[in-house]
């Protein structure tokens, strides 16, 4: 007998979803703004001045506009509702937009690695610099403030394709950063190589944000635990509340996390002579205390009889209360 169903979130959760969408879409929509108007300033300054590395920083930018489309869709579909063909709702899509937000990523640092070594071998010439430098230093300001926004509301909402977008971003000022560098130098300098030299320190950064983004992204694709003080806090609570109501034992304890949301399933075990009614009311007590901290939390438990505990997972006796552990910000409501 189990007190929740994965495929039926409960109405506080569906309410949570709804509450988070529009910051959600609101942020996701103000990054493909951003990206769409830098990528128009930076392709002319990359003509005017002639420069690989504001070039290449045009084309970061037109990965970072398909990027913030993927991630914009996503936030999207992904607090739609369960349906017939996708019982558990479509969270996952968010983990899918941040993968395919790092394949991007990895994708546009080859092209600046290429066009970095074609400008080495055969050479070239950067000219009007003073625009080229404007506009670099106008895209890092624009892209750390909306960095900084975009971050804010997925650390508010638990979004992993706002998280992957603001990180995207973040390095985004870095390359612009360095490119500025580059340019200053070759003013000053007068030495041609140092433009394509700095592009390739910037796709070697480009290059590193997306590989931590496509494995961020892809663990929850396939399913890791969540983190171990999260595990901790779900089985120290089971503890309180179930020794004190007729719990046993509990095992089989398994928690996951697609999109914004953690699903968690596990048995409990009850005393003989505990009622179906009593063992259900203390599974949807447990529920509610674990949503309380784990906010929208899809939980799933199975109560069964005594005489399926399992030796070594029964519960800790009064005189042996555990303490619990303190959650991180991220998994607070």
């Amino acid at each position: 007998m189990s007190a929740e169903h994965p495929g039926a979130p409960s109405q506080p959760a569906a309410a949570s979803s709804e509450q988070s969408s529009a910051p959600k879409q609101r942020a996701a929509a103000l990054s493909v703004a951003s990206n769409a108007t830098l990528i128009s300033l930076k392709v002319i300054a990359g003509i005017a001045t002639g420069s690989v590395a504001v070039l290449t920083e045009a084309a970061h930018s037109g990965m970072d506009l398909i990027a913030s489309i993927v991630a914009f869709v996503s936030v999207r579909k992904s607090d739609e509702p369960a349906d017939a063909g996708h019982p558990y709702g479509h969270q996952k899509l968010e983990n899918m937009a941040g993968a395919i937000e790092g394949t991007l990523i990895l994708f546009g640092a080859a092209i600046i690695t290429y066009e970095a070594l074609v400008r080495l071998v055969k050479g070239g010439h950067v000219h009007t610099i003073g625009v080229g430098i404007a506009v670099i230093v106008v895209s890092a300001v624009v892209n750390l403030f909306v960095s900084r926004v975009i971050s804010r509301r997925a650390t508010q909402t638990g979004s992993v394709a706002l998280a992957a977008d603001a990180l995207h971003l973040s390095a985004d000022v870095a390359s612009s950063l360095a490119v500025l560098v580059g340019l200053v130098l070759v003013a000053v300098t007068h030495a041609e190589w140092i433009d394509p030299a700095v592009a390739l320190v910037v796709a070697a950064g480009v290059a590193v944000a997306g590989v931590r983004i496509l494995l961020t992204s892809s663990r929850s694709l396939v399913d890791v635990a969540l983190p171990e003080e999260e595990l901790e806090w779900i089985r120290s609570t089971i503890r309180e509340l179930g020794a004190e109501r007729g719990v046993v034992a509990f095992h089989k304890l398994r928690a996951r996390r697609a999109g914004t949301r953690r699903y968690v399933d596990l048995h409990l075990q009850f005393a003989a002579g505990t009622t179906l009614e009593a063992a259900h009311e203390t599974a949807h007590e447990l529920t509610a205390a674990i949503r309380d901290r784990l906010a929208g939390a899809d939980i799933l438990v199975h109560v069964e009889p005594r005489d399926r505990v399992e030796p070594g997972t029964e519960l800790l006796g009064p005189h042996e209360p555990a303490r619990r552990p303190t959650l991180p910000p991220a998994a607070r409501p």
